[in-house]
């Protein structure tokens, strides 16, 4: 027996009748949360899936390049992927090969968390967990007082910040910080580094992925404007990562 469910992008996904108990994330969050509710379900992650630190299943390259063999292999009941992260190609030639392939569109805050909601109750069959309820609570509250202004860098050479339409900059706002980027055409645009210090922001949040800025290497690009070393994770992971987020980013107004 099986049952059909579309994913956001509204392709058909067959999975089995009862909770799906073998799993391949190509997402990171996505890893991190599956493996917060239901670790013994997860059979494959890729290489850039690094939370919880001591998960230790089957490697299948990375989130643009995975190891389609490899996870045919394992035989997977569900392949989970988001529009943003993983390639079309990639989720084609899985269901060509018939790999059952569920994937999410995620570009705020609010679409991640009814995301991840309609994962574990329609998709995977399992109960809501309740991580997932504390985050939806701790994001419910509006955003706090006056916004402080950021450019948020992800790469340099070439430089490149966060833009417009993506989880990020959503995040930023909920928390009481605008992106000075958020309108900008792009996603995520590549810019100099002379046009971020002279954005207008307040800071420079300097995370740690995919770019792993340090004290070292960053700061001294800015001459104008303040900068900040963050936790990438808590930028632009969703999932658990939720829960720690927002008082990360609130503590930024507060320096």
């Amino acid at each position: 027996m099986t049952r059909t469910v579309r994913d956001d992008l509204g392709a058909s996904v067959e999975l089995p009748d009862g909770p799906v108990q073998r799993i391949v994330s190509l997402v990171p969050s996505l890893t991190e949360a599956i493996a917060a509710t239901g670790r013994q379900a997860l059979v494959g992650v890729t290489d850039w899936c690094t939370h919880p630190a001591d998960l230790r299943v089957q490697r299948v390259r990375g989130t643009k390049n995975p190891d389609r063999a490899a996870i045919e292999a394992l035989a997977p009941q569900l392949v989970i992927c988001v529009q943003e992260e993983n390639r079309e190609l990639d989720v084609q030639r899985l269901r060509a090969a018939g790999v059952p392939v569920w994937v999410a569109v995620i570009e705020s805050v609010e679409q991640s968390l009814s995301a991840m909601r309609r994962l574990f109750d329609e998709v995977l069959g399992w109960e809501v967990p309740p991580w997932l309820l504390e985050a939806e609570q701790v994001w419910s509250a509006p955003a706090p007082g006056a916004p402080t202004k950021v450019a948020v860098a992800i790469w340099r050479d070439p430089w490149m910040v966060v833009g417009s339409r993506n989880f990020t900059t959503d995040l930023l706002g909920r928390a009481g910080l605008v992106n000075v980027f958020g309108q900008h055409e792009e996603r995520y645009p590549h810019v100099e580094a002379q046009q971020i210090d002279g954005a207008g922001a307040d800071v420079v949040l300097l995370p740690d992925e995919p770019y792993v800025f340090t004290a070292q290497d960053g700061p001294e690009a800015f001459t104008s404007t303040p900068s900040r070393l963050v936790t990438g994770r808590l930028l632009t992971w969703y999932g658990p990562a939720l829960l720690e987020a927002r008082a990360h980013l609130e503590a930024v107004r507060q320096q």
